[in-house]
C-alpha cells in the first residue's frame, strides 16, 4: 500500500486488520484494470480475497489491434466513395465517439486506396486541381468529414477528463468522510446508515483518471476495512452486510463462469475486466467464507485469462505464417520492378502480375507488430519503385504522342485547305497522299484522339462527297442519305386508321418516294436501307422490299450507251470508295494484305474505266 496514502499513525494498525478482516496485511488490494502493458499471466494460486488482478491484464496492441485488424480486412474491397460513405454514416451514428478505432481503421483504408489509385493513374503528389486530380473531390469531403470528426472526438475527450476530474474530487470527498467516521469518538454502529450511504455514493462516482486509481482504490479500501474491523459495530448489522455482499460476489461467480463459456474470448475477457472492477466496489464477506467465494471467482478468473492466452498464442504464430506469405509477395514483387520492358504490353503484363501480388497482399493478415510495419514499407517501396519506372517509359512515350500531335495537326490544315479544290485527278490523289502519311503517323494522346480523326475525315469526305456528286452528274449523295433518313422518321410517325385500302395506299406511296431518292454514300447503303425496311415491315405486316429498280411508266426504253455510263459512273464510285477508305487502314502487319488486296482492286477498275470509255465513245459515234 502506498505510503504518501495511508496515514502515518495508522500503519501499526494493519495486522489488527488482516486479523479481523480475514486479509493478510502483506498481501495488497486488488488492482484496477487500467491500463495494459503485459500479456495476461497466470492467476497466483494462494492470493486471498482481495488479491492484485494484475493476471487479467492485456497488451495494448491485443487489446487495440484485433477489432481495429479485422475491420481492417473487411474493408479491403470497399471504393473510395464507399469508404466515405460509411466514414459518414458512422459519423451520424449515436454511438460514433465509442467507435473511434473503427473511425481510424476506415480512414487507413480510405489513405491506402487513394495513394494507389493515384500512384495508377500518374497523379502526382503536387496535382492539387481538380483538373489534375480526378480524386480531388472525394478526398476533399473525407477530408472535411474527417476533421469534423476528430474535432467533435477532441471535445469529447476533454469532457470525459474534466468528468473523470470531477468524479476524483468526489471520492476524496468520500474518503475524507469516510476518514471522519473511522476516527470520530462517536458509536460507529449509529453512523452505519451514513456509511452504507457513502458507499453508494462512491459506487455511483463514475470512473477517475488511471493515475490516480490504484492510490485512491487502496485508501478507500482501507478505511471500509478499518470501519468494519477496527471498531466495535452492531454484529446484526455487520452480519447482514456481509451476507449482502457474499449474495453480489456469487452473481459475480456466476457471471464468471458463463463467461468462460463464451467463444469470443477476446469479449469474454473485456466483460471479465468489469466484473473484477465491479468485485472491488463491494466491502468484504464473513472470514469463513473470504477464501472460498475468492477462489471461486478466481477459478472462472483462470479459465478464461488460459483460453484468453491461448487465443493470442495462435494469433502469434498465424502473424509469423503472414510475415512469411508477404516476405514472399515482397521478393516477387523486387524482381518484377528488376524485370526489363521494352513495350506497352510488357509493362501492361507486369502491371496485372503487381495487381493480382497487391491482392494477394489484402488477402493476408497483420504480420507480427515488430515487423509488420517493415514488411509493409518494404512492399509498399517495391510498388512505388515499379510505378516510377512505367511512368518514365510513358512518360518517354507522351513526348512522341506530343510530336505525334503536331504531325497531324499539320495534316488536318493541309485538308481543310484542299477539301474545296474542283481539280479532282489532282486533288484525289493529294489526299491519298495525306491518308496514307496519316495512317504512318504514331499514336497520339487519347484524349485528343477521337477529336483529330474526325476533324481529318470531314474534311476527306467533304472533298470526296464533292467529286462524287461531280462525277455522277450532280447526283448529291448525301443530300439523297438526308432525304432518305427523313423518309425513314415519317414511316415511323405513320398512324394506322383501320382502314386497310388507305394503309396499302399509304404504303405504295412510301415505297414510290423511297425508289425516286437517288444513290447514298456506299458506305451507308446497308445501313439506311435495312433501316427503311424495318421501319415498313413494322407499319405495313405485308410490305416486302423492293430490290429491283422502279419502273419506268411512260418513259423509254434505256438505251446501251445510258447503261454503260450508270455502269461507269458506279464503277468511278466504287475506285473512289477504295482510295478514301484505304488511307485509314491501320499500319500494323495485320493490315498490309488488306492493303494490298484493296490496291490490286482500284488497278482493275481503272483498267475497266478505259475500257467503258471506249465503249462510251463507239456508242456515240453509232447513234450519229
Amino acid at each position: 500500500m502506498s505510503e504518501n496514502i495511508i496515514p502515518e499513525e495508522n500503519k501499526n494498525v494493519l495486522s489488527d486488520v488482516a486479523e479481523v478482516s480475514g486479509t493478510p496485511a502483506e498481501q495488497p488490494v486488488e488492482t484496477p484494470v487500467e491500463t495494459v502493458e503485459e500479456a495476461p499471466a497466470a492467476v497466483p494460486e494462494a492470493a486471498p480475497e482481495e488479491a492484485p488482478a494484475e493476471e487479467i491484464v492485456e497488451t495494448a496492441e491485443e487489446a487495440a489491434d484485433e477489432p481495429a485488424a479485422q475491420k481492417a480486412d473487411s474493408l479491403a474491397d470497399k471504393s473510395l466513395a464507399e469508404l466515405s460513405d460509411l466514414f459518414g454514416k458512422l459519423k451520424e451514428s449515436a454511438e460514433r465517439m465509442s467507435r473511434s478505432k473503427e473511425a481510424e481503421a476506415i480512414k487507413s483504408a480510405f489513405y491506402r486506396l487513394l495513394g494507389k489509385l493515384k500512384g495508377e493513374s500518374g497523379v502526382a503528389e503536387s496535382e492539387e486541381t481538380s483538373q489534375n486530380n480526378p480524386f480531388d473531390a472525394v478526398e476533399q469531403n473525407f477530408k472535411a468529414m474527417y476533421a469534423d470528426y476528430k474535432k467533435e472526438r477532441a471535445e469529447f475527450n476533454r469532457q470525459q477528463d474534466a468528468q473523470r476530474e470531477e468524479n476524483l474530487a468526489k471520492k476524496q470527498a468520500i474518503i475524507a468522510e469516510l476518514k471522519a467516521i473511522v476516527e470520530g469518538q462517536e458509536d460507529v454502529s449509529a453512523q452505519f446508515p451514513a456509511f452504507r450511504e457513502l458507499q453508494n455514493r462512491w459506487r455511483e462516482a463514475g470512473p477517475v483518471p488511471a493515475t490516480a486509481f490504484r492510490d485512491l482504490n487502496d485508501t478507500y479500501q482501507f478505511y471500509v476495512e478499518k470501519f468494519y474491523d477496527m471498531v466495535k459495530i452492531n454484529r446484526d448489522l455487520r452480519d447482514l452486510d456481509f451476507r449482502k455482499n457474499l449474495e453480489a460476489k456469487e452473481a459475480f461467480c456466476e457471471a464468471a463462469e458463463k463467461l468462460a463459456e463464451n467463444e469470443n474470448v477476446v469479449s469474454a475477457f473485456h466483460e471479465l475486466q468489469k466484473l473484477h472492477e465491479q468485485w472491488k466496489e463491494f466491502g468484504p464477506v464473513a472470514k469463513e467464507k473470504r477464501e472460498d467465494i475468492w477462489n471461486r471467482f478466481k477459478a472462472a478468473t483462470a479459465v478464461i485469462n488460459k483460453r484468453y492466452q491461448a487465443h493470442f498464442e495462435g494469433l502469434k504464430e498465424q502473424q509469423a505464417d503472414n510475415l512469411e506469405k508477404k516476405t514472399a509477395l515482397c521478393e516477387r514483387t523486387e524482381e518484377i520492378v528488376a524485370r526489363e520492358c521494352k513495350s506497352s504490353g510488357d509493362w501492361n503484363a507486369a502491371s496485372k502480375e503487381i495487381e493480382e501480388i497487391q491482392a494477394a497482399w489484402r488477402r493476408i493478415g497483420y504480420a507480427t507488430k515488430k515487423d509488420n510495419q517493415k514488411i509493409y514499407d518494404r512492399f509498399r517501396a517495391a510498388c512505388d519503385a515499379f510505378y516510377s519506372r512505367k511512368r518514365e517509359f510513358y512518360s518517354g512515350i507522351k513526348d512522341n504522342m506530343n510530336e505525334n500531335l503536331d504531325k497531324k495537326m499539320d495534316l488536318i490544315a493541309q485538308a481543310e485547305a484542299l477539301k474545296a479544290s474542283t481539280e479532282w485527278k489532282k486533288a484525289t490523289d493529294q489526299f491519298i497522299a495525306l491518308q496514307k502519311q496519316w495512317k504512318e503517323i504514331g499514336a497520339v494522346p487519347r484524349k485528343k484522339s477521337e477529336a483529330l480523326w474526325k476533324r481529318f475525315r470531314a474534311a476527306c469526305d467533304e472533298f470526296f462527297a464533292a467529286r462524287d456528286a461531280h462525277a455522277g452528274g450532280g447526283n448529291d449523295f448525301y443530300g439523297n442519305l438526308k432525304a432518305k433518313r427523313a423518309l425513314i422518321d415519317e414511316v415511323k410517325a405513320y398512324a394506322s386508321a383501320g382502314d386497310a385500302a388507305a394503309d396499302e395506299e399509304a404504303m405504295n406511296a412510301f415505297n414510290e418516294r423511297w425508289n425516286a431518292i437517288g444513290h447514298v454514300p456506299f458506305k451507308e447503303k446497308d445501313n439506311v436501307n435495312r433501316a427503311f425496311r424495318d421501319a415498313m415491315q413494322e407499319k405495313f405486316p405485308s410490305f416486302t422490299a423492293q430490290r429491283s429498280a422502279p419502273s419506268r411508266p411512260g418513259k423509254a426504253p434505256r438505251s446501251p450507251k445510258d447503261i454503260l455510263i450508270d455502269k461507269y459512273n458506279k464503277l468511278q464510285q466504287n475506285i473512289t470508295t477504295y482510295e478514301n477508305n484505304i488511307g485509314f487502314f491501320s499500319a500494323s502487319k495485320n493490315s498490309e494484305p488488306l492493303i494490298r488486296q484493296m490496291e490490286e482492286r482500284i488497278e482493275e477498275a481503272k483498267a475497266e474505266l478505259k475500257e467503258l470509255e471506249a465503249q462510251i465513245r463507239q456508242a456515240e459515234e453509232g447513234e450519229a
